[in-house]
C-alpha cells in the first residue's frame, strides 16, 4: 500500500508540526448528536460496529465536524473477543458483558479459526472511510492490548481493580500464557487485516496498565505489543502507537522500544518529564484532561498551551489523556481546535 502523507502522518515520521497535528479519543461518540441519531438508527452498538456504512458514517462525523488531521476507526476493543468464540453483548448504561473465562473449559472453546469471518465487517468499514477521506487525512486502526482485553474476558466486565485477575495470572501462568498468546497472534492478524483495508496508523489501546509491578508489567504488555508491532511492521510500513495507560515512570522503556513510532501519555504524566524522557525515543501523543474539554474556557486554554509549550519543537500530537466523555459539550472541542490552530 502506497504510503499517503499529511501532518499526522507527517509527524509519526519524526517532524515537528507548529502547530502540532491533532485528534481526539473517542472523538466519533455519545456527546455529538449526529452519533445518537446513527445510533438510533444501528438499533444496538454491536449492530453499529458491524454494519461498515453506519460505522464508517460515525468514524466521518468528527472529521466533517473539525476538519481534524486523523480519524479512528469506530469499532470496540471486545470484538476480538466475539471474534474468538466469547459470547459479548452490550447493555445500555453499563457497558459490555462477557461469559468469564475463570474455567479451563471455556478457555479451550477459543479458536482462531474464524476471526475473520465474524470480523470481515470491520475490514469494510475501513476500506469505505479510507475511499471518503481526503488523501491528507490519515486513518487510523486500532485495538486493543492482550493484557486489557484480557482482563475483560477473564472477569466478563469491566473492572476498576484487574488485581484478582493479577492473582489468576499468578496462579494460573500456562492458562494466562495461552490466552495472551493466542490474543497476541488474533490482533497482530486484525491489524494487518485493517491495514491491508486502507489503515494508515495503527494505535494498540492498554487501558489497565495502571498499577502493574514491572515484571508483569514487562512480561505482559510490552512484550506482546511490541509482537504485535513486530509482526505488522513485517507486512508493511504503517507506524504504530501504544497507550500503556497509567504506566508511570515504565513508559520509558515503552518510548525506548524499536517496535513503537510513537507513545500516547494519559492525564498523569507531567509533560516536561514526557518531553525529557519520551521525546527523544518516540513521538508523543496526548496528555489533555479530558474534563477540562467539559468545562471548557481558560482552564482548558491554559491546559493545552502547557502541552504544546512543553513539546515546542519535538514532534507531538495534540490530544486527550484518555477519551472524551459523553457530557462533553461540541463547541468546547471546536473552541479547542480553534485555539490550538490558532497559536
Amino acid at each position: 500500500m502506497a504510503q499517503r502523507r499529511g501532518r499526522f502522518l507527517d509527524t509519526l515520521s519524526g517532524e515537528a508540526e507548529t502547530p502540532p497535528p491533532m485528534w481526539f479519543m473517542r472523538q466519533a461518540g455519545r456527546y455529538l448528536p449526529e452519533y445518537l441519531k446513527t445510533r438510533a438508527e444501528a438499533g444496538s452498538f454491536l449492530d453499529l460496529c458491524y454494519t461498515p456504512e453506519l460505522a464508517a458514517e460515525v468514524t466521518l462525523q468528527p472529521i466533517r465536524r473539525y476538519d481534524l488531521d486523523a480519524a479512528i476507526l469506530f469499532a470496540d476493543i471486545l470484538l476480538i473477543s466475539q471474534a474468538l468464540g466469547q459470547g459479548v453483548r452490550f447493555v445500555k448504561g453499563e457497558g459490555p458483558r462477557l461469559e468469564p473465562l475463570f474455567d479451563e473449559a471455556l478457555l479451550s472453546r477459543l479458536s482462531l479459526s474464524a476471526i475473520h469471518d465474524t470480523l470481515g465487517p470491520v475490514y469494510e468499514t475501513v476500506r469505505r472511510v479510507r475511499e471518503a477521506l481526503p488523501e491528507d487525512k490519515a486513518l487510523i486502526g486500532f485495538a486493543g492490548a492482550p493484557w486489557t482485553v484480557a482482563t475483560y474476558m477473564l472477569a466478563g466486565r469491566g473492572v476498576k481493580d484487574p488485581s484478582a485477575l493479577r492473582l489468576y495470572a499468578y496462579e494460573h501462568p500456562e492458562s494466562f500464557d495461552r490466552l495472551i498468546a493466542m490474543l497476541t497472534e488474533a490482533t497482530a492478524d486484525y491489524l494487518i487485516r485493517q491495514v491491508e483495508a486502507g489503515a494508515d496508523a495503527l494505535q494498540i489501546f492498554d487501558s489497565w496498565a495502571s498499577g502493574l509491578p514491572e515484571p508483569f508489567f514487562e512480561r505482559y504488555c510490552l512484550k506482546p505489543a511490541e509482537e504485535i508491532a513486530r509482526r505488522v511492521k513485517a507486512r508493511s510500513d504503517v507506524p504504530v502507537i501504544t497507550f500503556p495507560k497509567g504506566a508511570g515512570p515504565l513508559y520509558e522503556a515503552v518510548a525506548r522500544s524499536d517496535a513503537f513510532d510513537g507513545v500516547s501519555i494519559g492525564t498523569e504524566i507531567p509533560p516536561a518529564w514526557a518531553r525529557e524522557r519520551l521525546s527523544p525515543h518516540a513521538v508523543v501523543q496526548g496528555g489533555l484532561d479530558p474534563l477540562l474539554v467539559v468545562r471548557g474556557g481558560d482552564a482548558m486554554f491554559a491546559a493545552a498551551d502547557r502541552l504544546l509549550e512543553a513539546f515546542a519543537g519535538a514532534p507531538y500530537i495534540f490530544n486527550l489523556g484518555h477519551g472524551f466523555t459523553p457530557q462533553t459539550p461540541p463547541e468546547n472541542v471546536a473552541a479547542l481546535v480553534r485555539h490550538v490552530r490558532g497559536r
